[in-house]
């Protein structure tokens, strides 16, 4: 008989903090609730490398909404037979792995019940991977998971475990933060910002060209990615069936950059498609997935809402 467990895995990244919370048999997975805040824990880490008392405090009210959350579907929705309480698994990514006070969002985090783990870029990876793989078995696929603070490239065959597994220090609010400082962000800073990003990366896939491996989709997971989507295709209502599994051209991602890149802060906050907390840093990450295109010499990637939270979800049973 197949064993049922409710997980609820909370992924606190540099700008958002999301929870899913579903029943799975360990190949399987029935959402119950999905949500997504932007809470922004990195910011300004990349100059301080400290967390910011406010944006801790962000964090830590937006977890006390998810438990109660969890508690009201253990009231609600009866648990799988043999399980007494729903199992919790919290992560933290980017932004908690480079700052010096890390230790001070654990002890918050604590309080509320919860046992915070912060993750490797490596092992982050790895559960993006398993994540986004698991509707593309036998493909051989390059997942890009593109954050805040991080960028994490993973090579593999779906349905097995990663062959190569890289994370560069590289994500949107790192792009912002260092490079696009005026509004809009002008010609010469997105320059500098691309220059920066195509030296991180180059070395790298050019080791990965060397190995011939085979690639028969790349996939990229994360809100840049998904937002570009939306943006595109004028969302007024973000819609993730609509979303997800979305082939984005790179020159459609061109356009949507150009677009972006031109407006100023207040009237990017009011394109179709994009979610307005996201607007301050959503050039640095559009530019991102553009250098990685580039550098990758492929046209296109096929959007994902498939991620980290359904790795997380699957390794825990």
């Amino acid at each position: 008989m197949t064993h049922i467990t409710r997980v609820a895995a909370i992924d606190i990244g540099t700008v958002t903090c999301r929870l899913l919370l579903a029943e799975t048999d360990g190949t399987h997975i029935t959402t119950l609730a999905k949500h997504s805040t932007i809470t922004n824990l990195g910011e300004s880490v990349d100059a301080t490398s400290r967390l910011l008392p406010e944006a801790i405090e962000r964090v830590c009210q937006t977890v006390a909404g998810y438990l109660a959350e969890i508690e009201r579907f253990e009231r609600e929705v009866p648990l799988p037979s043999g399980q007494e309480k729903t199992k919790l698994v919290a992560l933290a990514t980017s932004a908690s792995r480079d700052a010096q006070n890390s230790h001070v969002f654990i002890e918050r985090l604590a309080r509320l019940g919860v046992n915070l783990s912060i993750i490797p870029g490596e092992r982050e990876a790895q559960l993006s991977f398993l994540g986004a793989s698991r509707e593309f078995a036998g493909e051989h696929l390059l997942v890009v998971d593109s954050g805040g603070g991080s960028t994490e490239v993973i090579v593999g065959v779906a349905g097995g475990q990663p062959s190569l597994v890289h994370s560069f220090d590289i994500g949107c609010r790192r792009v912002t933060e260092r490079f696009l400082h005026s509004d809009p962000p002008t010609s010469e800073e997105i320059q500098a910002a691309r220059v920066w990003v195509r030296e991180q990366f180059q070395s790298y896939f050019d080791e990965l060209r060397e190995e011939k491996l085979r690639i028969d989709r790349v996939i990229a997971v994360a809100g840049t990615a998904t937002s570009m989507v939306s943006v595109r295709d004028r969302l007024v209502v973000y819609d993730s069936k609509h979303v997800h599994g979305a082939r984005m051209e790179a020159h459609s991602l061109d356009q949507v950059f150009d677009l972006l890149a031109s407006l100023p802060l207040e009237q990017r906050k009011q394109v179709i498609g994009l979610q307005p907390q996201r607007a301050a840093v959503i050039v640095g990450g559009a530019l991102i997935l553009q250098e990685l295109l580039r550098v990758l010499g492929v046209q296109a990637y096929t959007a994902s809402e498939s991620d980290i939270l359904q790795g997380i979800i699957l390794s825990a049973v």
